[in-house]
C-alpha cells in the first residue's frame, strides 16, 4: 500500500499531514557553548543557530504534529512548541533526525515563548553524556549555543540566560503521534505511519498488502525496544521525570530531558519533577509508565487494524524487561550471566540483596556498582571491610565469573569514587557559569563523564 524511497528524505515522503513548515527564531547572540564531535557531523556549525538549510536537505524546518497523555490526562493541544525537525541524515544505512529545542515559536507554542534556558541546555547535554556512558539508548546532544536573550521562568531565578540546542536522534515519531491520528480518526494515516516506522526505524518492508500481521510486528518491535530501554534506565539509577506519551518515542530511545534526576541511593519512590506530587513518574514506577504508554499505542493501532490482537504482545513486556534488567545488572558488574533454571533463582537473589543492602545502608547508587564491579569488593581489603555486613550478598557474588578481566584495569577504577551527576553537582556547575561565566567545571565534568565510556 505504501512504498518508500530509502534514498530520499523520509519525512517528506510521509507528507504534510504530519507537520507544519516553520521559521527559526533570529537570535541576538550566537555563542557556541558545546559541540559533540563524537556524533560525527561535519559541516559549518553556524547551521545549528542560524538554521540555514543543510545541502540537499529540508528547505524549511518542520514542526511535527502530535497529541499525548500528560500525567495520564489526554491533551490534544500539543505538537512541537519550541522545537522542530531541522534535517534528516542517512549514516550507515540508518536515518537520523536533527531536532531542536529552543528554536522559536511554532503553531503549537500556545502561550510559550518557544525558547530554552541556558541551564536547561546544559542539563540536557550532561544527562545524555552520562546516560551514553552508562549504556542507555539515548538521544545525543549535538550542540547548544547561547543566544543572548533574557527569559522569565517560574521555576528558576529570572531573568535567565537563553540557548538553542540540537539533538541527534534515531527519530522523533512519538506514541503521541499515533494518538493524534486516532483522536482524529485518520485510519489511513495510522496505516501509513505504521508502514513508515517499520521501514525507516525497523528496516522491515511492508509489502502491498499491509494488514494486521505487519501491525503486530510493529507493535511487538516497539514493546521489545522500550522494555529494553526502561531496563537500561533502571540500571542507571535514572529518573526521567516526565514520561508522558509525547515523550516516549517508537524507536526505543530516551530523549527530551527536563526535570530529570540521577538517584543518590536506591529509593523506588524517588521523583524528579517538583510538580509530580503523586509520584506518578517516580523511579520505581517507570516500567509501569512505559507499559501504560504502550497500551495507548496499541489502542491507537486497533482503530486502523480492528482485528489486531494486542494483549499477548503487551504481556511480553514484563518478561523482556526482567530479562534485560538481569542482563544490564550483570553488565554493570562485569559478570557472566548464565540464564538457566539453576541460576535464575541465584540471579534474582543477588539482585534483590544488592539493592536491599544499598537501601538499608544508604549507600550511593553509583558507589555500590563501582565497588562491586569485577568483584573488586572481594579482593580489596578496605572494600571487604566496608561490606562486612553483607556476607550473604558477597557469597552469592562469588558464585559468578568475571566477563571481561581487563576491564578492572581501567583507569576509571583507580579513582577513589565513581563519577556521578547528582543535583548538587549540576547546581554547582551552573553557579560557576551564572555567577562568573566560568565554563571550566562544565568542561571538566564532560571529560569525567566520557572517561569511562565503553565500560558499561
Amino acid at each position: 500500500m505504501y512504498t518508500w524511497d530509502n534514498n530520499n528524505l523520509p519525512i517528506l515522503q510521509l507528507g504534510d499531514d504530519f507537520y507544519d513548515e516553520v521559521e527559526a527564531a533570529k537570535f541576538p547572540q550566537e555563542t557556541l557553548r558545546y559541540w559533540n564531535s563524537s556524533v560525527g557531523i561535519n559541516c559549518e556549525k553556524s547551521h545549528f543557530v542560524k538554521f540555514t538549510p543543510l545541502e540537499n536537505n529540508l528547505a524549511k524546518p518542520l514542526a511535527l504534529r502530535y497529541h499525548g497523555h500528560q500525567f495520564q490526562h489526554y491533551n490534544p493541544e500539543l505538537g512541537d512548541g519550541r522545537g522542530f525537525l531541522f534535517a534528516q541524515l542517512k549514516i550507515n544505512n540508518q536515518w537520523y533526525d536533527l531536532g531542536t529545542k529552543g528554536s522559536g515559536q511554532t503553531p503549537y507554542s500556545r502561550s510559550g515563548d518557544g525558547r530554552l534556558t541556558l541551564k536547561g541546555a546544559l542539563r540536557e547535554a550532561l544527562a545524555t553524556e552520562l546516560l551514553e556512558s552508562l549504556g542507555v539508548n539515548t538521544s545525543k546532544t549535538l550542540c547548544f549555543f547561547e543566544t543572548g536573550e533574557k527569559l522569565s521562568r517560574n521555576d528558576e531565578p529570572s531573568p535567565t540566560r537563553s540557548a538553542v540546542l540540537t539533538r541527534f536522534t534515531t527519530g522523533h515519531i512519538r506514541i503521541g503521534t499515533f494518538q493524534r491520528l486516532a483522536y482524529l480518526k485518520q485510519t489511513e494515516n495510522i496505516k501509513k505511519l505504521t508502514s513508515y516506522c517499520l521501514n525507516f526505524y525497523y528496516h522491515e518492508k511492508s509489502d502491498d498488502l499491509f494488514d494486521e500481521t505487519s501491525a503486530a510486528k510493529f507493535l511487538q518491535a516497539v514493546v521489545d525496544r522500550n522494555a529494553l530501554l526502561v531496563a537500561q534506565v533502571m540500571m542507571a539509577g535514572f529518573v526521567h521525570g516526565v514520561l508522558n506519551t509525547d515523550n516516549i518515542n517508537i524507536a526505543g530511545e530516551l530523549f527530551d530531558y527536563g526535570p530529570y534526576r540521577f538517584m543518590p541511593g536506591y529509593d523506588p519512590d524517588f521523583t524528579a519533577a517538583y510538580f509530580d506530587q503523586q509520584g506518578l513518574y517516580s523511579f520505581g514506577r517507570q516500567p509501569a509508565s512505559f507499559l501504560w504508554a504502550l497500551h495507548q499505542l496499541a489502542e491507537s493501532l486497533k482503530l486502523a487494524f480492528p482485528s489486531l490482537v494486542i494483549e499477548p504482545i503487551l504481556k511480553t513486556f514484563s518478561d523482556t524487561f526482567n530479562t534485560a534488567v538481569h542482563r544490564h545488572f550483570f553488565r554493570r558488574l562485569n559478570l557472566k550471566i548464565q540464564s538457566n533454571e539453576k541460576n535464575s533463582e541465584l540471579i534474582s537473589e543477588l539482585i534483590s540483596e544488592f539493592f536491599g543492602f544499598m537501601e538499608s545502608q544508604k549507600l550511593g547508587f553509583e558507589e555500590m556498582f563501582f565497588d562491586f564491579h569485577s568483584k573488586r569488593v572481594l579482593n580489596q581489603p578496605e572494600l571487604r571491610l566496608k561490606y562486612a555486613e553483607a556476607e550473604s550478598l558477597l557469597q552469592k557474588l562469588a558464585e559468578f565469573e568475571i566477563e571481561h578481566p581487563n576491564l578492572e584495569l581501567h583507569d576509571y577504577f583507580r579513582q577513589k569514587k565513581p563519577t556521578t551527576l547528582l543535583i548538587d553537582e549540576i547546581e554547582s556547575i551552573w553557579a560557576s557559569i551564572s555567577e562568573n561565566d566560568d565554563w571550566g567545571p562544565f568542561e571538566a565534568k564532560l571529560q569525567s563523564l566520557r572517561g569511562f565510556r565503553g565500560i558499561y
